[in-house]
């Protein structure tokens, strides 16, 4: 047989493999089954827990365009259109929460460096038991309740709490329950969150500092980069991409400030500088029972929120060429 005959019965016996464009769908989905099975199985929770909890609530959105009546359920009230929104804009509050949120959101949205200055500083310490004894420290308010956190500051910040003795006897304030006064709950409401909240927020960002390649940082040394050139030049552009995706997350809940904090912290006294759009939401809803005026609210809080991750996200695309997706 001649070479060209052996090499022409070789390709013969050669198995035909198509190209992914040519196998049935059905096909690639029982091989992909077949392979990742138990992944699959896995991720089974994770979908049910979203369709119930996240994704099913919203039909219940439209109750915001019903004039809601249990005894009558869902279908059985009057549709009303816009109403509970004009209702809601031409509201005597509407003004005040508006204010009260953006005011309490900005705030809180100042304080968004100082997780990363704080990552920063405990990546800086040398000393490994120290800074892992300085990481549990800080993550520890994470883990109380923040009823039983919000509990010890109202006690802290009473009459006779220790915080307003000790501003009593070096400033010479007055011995009242500083939670009663107007101009103490923001800063009050900042700093117990950033009790609560700061240690546990670092952590993203040490993960990321130990992602950033070590030669990166001894060819700097090389350059002769003091340590303050090498985190301006290494570190931060190491971690940008995580920063930029914490802030798209942290614009998102820009609107969503912190009802239980602020419901557990503020009282009627308070209500012109502490009153949100979340509590005034659950005011209405759960107390007065006007569950389609508050669904409205409650949807025009998301629609903002749900806006603001949207413009962010495209700012982030335009300047620095990444964003959340």
């Amino acid at each position: 047989m001649s070479t060209k005959s052996k090499a022409a019965a070789a390709e013969e016996k050669k198995p035909i493999t198509l190209s992914s464009e040519h196998v049935p769908l059905s096909y690639r989905i029982k091989k992909d089954l077949q392979r990742n099975g138990m992944i699959y199985a896995m991720l089974i929770p994770v979908l049910v827990y979203y369709a119930i909890f996240k994704f099913g609530p919203m039909f219940g959105l439209y109750i915001s365009f019903i004039d809601y009546k249990p005894a009558r359920g869902i279908f059985g009230s009057k549709f009303v259109g816009l109403k509970w929104f004009k209702s809601f804009f031409s509201d005597y509050y509407f003004g005040r929460l508006l204010i009260n949120t953006v005011r309490i959101a900005v705030a809180d949205l100042l304080t968004f460096p100082l997780p990363v200055i704080l990552a920063l500083l405990i990546n800086e310490l040398k000393n490994k038991k120290f800074s892992k004894t300085a990481q549990t420290l800080l993550y520890v308010p994470h883990f109380i309740s923040t009823v039983v956190i919000c509990g010890i500051v109202i006690t802290l910040t009473s009459s006779t709490g220790a915080i307003t003795e000790v501003l009593h006897n070096f400033f010479g304030i007055k011995e009242q329950a500083l939670l009663n006064n107007l101009s103490n709950f923001l800063p009050i409401y900042i700093l117990t969150e950033l009790w609560q909240t700061l240690g546990w927020n670092s952590i993203i960002y040490l993960s990321a500092l130990s992602g950033i390649d070590q030669e990166l940082y001894d060819a700097a040394k090389v350059d002769g980069a003091n340590r303050w050139q090498q985190c301006l030049h290494v570190t931060l552009p190491g971690i940008a991409p995580t920063i930029v995706i914490m802030l798209i997350l942290k614009m998102g809940k820009i609107f969503n400030v912190g009802y239980e904090r602020v419901m557990l912290l503020y009282n009627p006294a308070i209500y012109n500088t502490a009153d949100v759009i979340n509590t005034y939401v659950y005011r209405k809803g759960l107390i007065d029972a006007q569950f389609s005026y508050s669904t409205a609210v409650g949807m025009f809080n998301c629609l903002v929120s749900f806006a603001l991750v949207m413009i962010t996200n495209k700012i982030s695309q335009k300047v620095n060429g990444s964003g959340l997706w």
